[in-house]
């Protein structure tokens, strides 16, 4: 297999409440009201766990929370989904939209917090 991550995943416990998601052309899907577990992170997205079946190529704000006080918000775009086999729901990959780089710079510090 072909490694194509542009970025090192780092293991997190996260939990996220998507209340909406959307696609660019406005098309919006309201009280979704589901509870996403984030699994991993990286500069250049999140692999999250849901019970819910999310549409691809849809996206979501999101809250990020890397310590006490250390979060930033971004947008989130649903990139890939596959249903996993225990039936533990579905595991989905979902990179982040204009991630201002002073923000990505906050996994970075993540990441030497657990070294």
């Amino acid at each position: 297999m072909i490694e194509r991550r542009r970025h090192k995943r780092l293991p997190i416990e996260l939990s996220l409440e998507i209340k909406k998601i959307y696609k660019q052309d406005y098309v919006i899907i309201e009280d979704v009201d589901t509870e996403i577990s984030v699994i991993n992170i990286s500069k250049s997205g999140i692999g999250f766990v849901s019970k819910a079946k999310l549409p691809i190529d849809y996206y979501f704000d999101g809250k990020i929370r890397l310590g006490d006080n250390d979060y930033f918000y971004a947008v989130v775009h649903i990139v890939r989904g596959e249903v996993q086999e225990e039936g533990n729901g579905n595991l989905y990959g979902a990179e982040f939209v204009g991630l201002a780089p002073f923000l990505a710079n906050k996994i970075d510090d993540y990441e030497k917090r657990l070294a």
